[in-house]
This record gives structure tokens, sequence and C-alpha cells, in this order.
């Protein structure tokens, strides 16, 4: 008995995991997301609920990962293909602000669909968690071998900025939580650039290097 190759089962994963997402997106806007079920974004994508729980542990997940899909991949690559010379903050910062600001005009719908419903506002602060670890490999491999702590700290510092820009894009000091509309507030790019700004320093002295040890006197 032969086996399918490991790239094609990839392949299928992922052709699964994208007509899901496109799915909920578009039952969502359709109808609502209080009125899209499981089972019908099953249905939709023309596979079984139990398949769909294999990918995604709600509907909300789901709609919002037609928004974030790759994102954090994107913003990886971005940053790996920066040349050397290009400072690792300069870098880091422009890759988050291309890929979070540029959504695509297919895709501003599905946000505005997300800052009018707090559980789909939710799974999208949420999603900023699934930077760390493509972000970590990307660091890792512009610093070289440092140590095993330095990359993984950082990206977590950078999703952790980029969640508190986005809560307070969606959620203004002073306001309130409520289950009603909520109006973003400011310019998502200067909030995303307002938090990373606090991380330049550690994200410089990182790429310096450790400090080398003093000389003998």
């Amino acid at each position: 008995m032969t086996t399918r190759p490991a790239g094609l089962r990839e392949r299928k994963k992922q052709a699964t995991r994208e007509a899901l997402r496109e799915a909920a997106l578009r039952l969502a806007l359709e109808r609502g997301p209080d009125n899209v079920r499981v089972e019908d974004i099953a249905e939709a994508a023309g596979v079984s609920p139990r398949t769909y729980n294999n990918y995604f542990s709600s509907r909300e997940q789901a709609i919002v990962a037609a928004v974030t899909a790759e994102q954090e991949a994107r913003v990886a690559a971005a940053v790996a293909a920066r040349p050397p010379g290009v400072r690792l903050a300069d870098a880091v910062i422009e890759a988050i602000l291309t890929q979070y600001t540029d959504p695509g005009e297919h895709r501003r719908g599905a946000l505005l669909l997300i800052t009018t419903h707090p559980a789909l506002r939710d799974a999208f602060l949420d999603a900023t968690s699934a930077i760390s670890e493509p972000l970590a490999a990307a660091i890792a491999s512009r610093l070289g071998a440092l140590d095993t702590l330095t990359a993984p700290v950082l990206a977590a510092a950078v999703a952790a900025a980029i969640r508190v820009a986005l809560e307070q894009w969606l959620q203004p000091p002073g306001v309130p939580a409520t289950a009603g509309f909520v109006v973003a507030s400011g310019s998502l790019p200067d909030l995303l650039r307002a938090a990373l700004t606090p991380l330049e320093p550690a994200l410089d002295a990182a790429e310096q290097g450790p400090p080398r040890p003093p000389g003998p006197q």
C-alpha cells in the first residue's frame, strides 16, 4: 500500500482550511455571525462537522481566520526577506504595519463585522498570539546562533504589543466594554507603531549581540 507524499497531504489540508474559513466568512456576512452554525460552515465547505473541528474550535475562530489567514507567516517572511543592512527593529515594524493595516478591499467588510461583534473581537485579539512562533524563527535566523530564549521572548513581546494596539483601536480607553457597536478609534498604523516603539531598544540590543567582556586592565 502506497502513502501519499507529505506535500500532497499538506496541500489538501491547506485547501480544506481555506474552504472552511471562506465559507465561514461568507455565511457570516450573509446571515450575521449569530445565525451561522458550525454545521452550516462544514456543509458549505463540503466537509463533515468532525473535520471542521480538526481545524477550528469555534465559528468565530473560522470567521476571523478569513481575515488573519497566513498573516503571521507573511510577517515572518517579510522580516526574513529584508536585507541584512536593514535594522531588525525597522524590519519587524514595517512588516507588521504592512500586514495589519492593509487587509485588502475584499476583507474590509470582514473587519467591520469583527468590530461590531464582541465574540469576533475576542477571537481577533486572541489570533495575535499566532505570530510568535514564525516571527521567533525569522528573528533567530537574522540574529544567527544566539541562545534559545532571545528570539522567542522578542517575538512574544511583539505579539503582546500588537494585541495592546488592537485593543486600544477596538476599545478606546475610558469607553466601557459593551455588547454593542464599537467604533475603531484612531489610526491603527499609529497605534501599532506607538506600541512597538518601546521594543526597539531590545531588538537593537539583540542585534548587536551580547556585550564583550572587558579587556585586561
